[in-house]
């Protein structure tokens, strides 16, 4: 996991170049207006997501992972947002697996066992999940909030 905000000076120099790229669009574009939906940046190896969504109680979310991309997630607006994360250790009971779907996506149990970190995101900010790093997004602060939130899933073997 990597975490930063569009507005602050950092060395994206020491990314893969399409990891800099999907930084460089959410710099570039002002995804608080950009019309909701799914859009390909680069066929299905840079896919963008523009999701309206409430926050929620960390109890009511699901974690998950995924194993063909990289999910940069940014939150464009609104907000606070909390992100849980933590490593895939091979001891996640699965809830729901649709890794072999587009989606490329698997929503495990909530482990008591995991030691989960929380990120805090306020507009601005991003958050790198790669297919080791269980996330939890959308986790409320306080109470839920409406957040425009954006993801670029960046195909994993276009960094390797």
């Amino acid at each position: 996991m990597i975490s930063g905000n569009i507005h602050e000076k950092s060395n994206l120099a020491i990314l893969p170049e399409p990891l800099q790229r999907a930084v460089q669009f959410l710099k570039d574009n002002d995804l608080a207006v950009h019309e909701p939906g799914k859009f390909e940046l680069d066929g299905d190896k840079m896919i963008l997501q523009v999701i309206d969504q409430s926050t929620g109680a960390r109890e009511t979310l699901r974690p998950e992972c995924h194993r063909k991309y990289i999910d940069v997630q940014f939150l464009a607006a609104g907000g606070p947002e909390r992100i849980g994360w933590y490593p895939d250790l091979g001891d996640n009971e699965v809830d729901e697996n649709l890794l072999d779907t587009p989606r490329d996506i698997c929503f495990y149990k909530n482990n008591p066992n995991a030691r989960e970190g929380v990120i805090e995101m306020q507009p601005g900010s991003y958050a790198m999940f790669f297919p080791w790093d269980v996330h939890i997004p959308a986790i409320q602060v306080g109470k839920p909030a409406k957040i425009r939130k954006i993801v670029i899933k960046v195909a994993l073997d276009t960094c390797l």
